[in-house]
């Protein structure tokens, strides 16, 4: 068996690029179904990074079905070449349309979530959204902290809809965006930014509290169509406006934003 796998680009995702070209060397069929992977030595020494790190990127490739590990015999690729865990690829959401596509099902989703959260909602859910919040303004605008606090914000308001499936399934992909963003490093960080998005995530909040559903969507919307325009996705176009919901400060208009990403404002 001649695997082809390199030593990986540092970087804040170290495990994820581990795991991905791991991934590659099954896809590609260099690993098939019942091989064992070479031992977590082997592999720390070939990626060039610390075991931990290999640790990490095996326990995320066990989780998305890919391989299936013993203590005391190792790891190995699953038999089945039909993994029943759903996965995206690391690599691939490095192309622009795929990370297009990606934002675009966490928009649909994220979006009826809102307003299923807006009738489900309970006052615990709605701490803890208040908890990320509180996370975001004490952290550095695009920061690893910042972005773990969006990530649990939209955790709680996916978890706030009493659907679990829902939940598992929009911190899944909201995490594999999370990922991309910070491995592109491409939103433009200022004062600005961070109050147009906290305010966006302050109308998400209001309209949930308020059990308006509908103001819950259109916030949700907004927000969305803002946080295409800063990580490059959008590219100047015009979103189509929403409604502000009652009890709800009226959103930032989108070309007030796009001046602002553009430095601008």
């Amino acid at each position: 068996m001649t695997l082809k796998l390199d030593k990986v680009n540092r970087g804040p995702h170290l495990s994820t690029l581990v795991a991905s070209s791991i991934s590659r060397e099954i896809a590609q069929g260099r690993l098939k179904p019942g091989d064992q992977l070479p031992t977590e030595q082997a592999l720390a020494t070939t990626f060039g990074v610390s075991r931990n790190v290999v640790r990490e990127a095996i326990a995320r490739l066990r989780s998305e079905g890919r391989i299936w590990s013993q203590q005391g015999r190792g790891a190995f690729v699953v038999e089945s070449n039909n993994p029943t865990v759903l996965t995206i690829d690391y690599e691939a959401l490095q192309r622009a349309d795929s990370f297009r596509n990606l934002f675009e099902l966490r928009g649909i989703l994220e979006v009826q979530a809102a307003a299923l959260a807006a009738k489900r909602r309970s006052e615990t859910d709605l701490t803890a959204m208040g908890d990320a919040l509180a996370g975001m303004r004490a952290a550095p605008y695009g920061s690893v902290a910042w972005l773990r606090s969006d990530l649990e914000f939209h955790r709680t308001v996916a978890e706030a809809t009493r659907n679990s499936y829902m939940g598992q399934f929009l911190v899944f992909v909201s995490e594999r965006v999370r990922e991309s963003i910070l491995a592109a490093g491409n939103q433009q960080k200022s004062d600005d930014m961070a109050r147009i998005t906290l305010g966006e995530h302050e109308r998400i909040l209001a309209a949930i509290r308020a059990g308006d559903a509908e103001g819950a969507q259109a916030a949700m919307r907004d927000h969305l169509a803002g946080a295409a325009l800063r990580v490059g996705l959008l590219d100047g176009e015009a979103a189509e406006p929403v409604a502000p919901a009652q009890e709800v400060p009226s959103p930032v208009r989108h070309s007030r934003l796009r001046k602002a990403v553009r430095g601008r404002a």
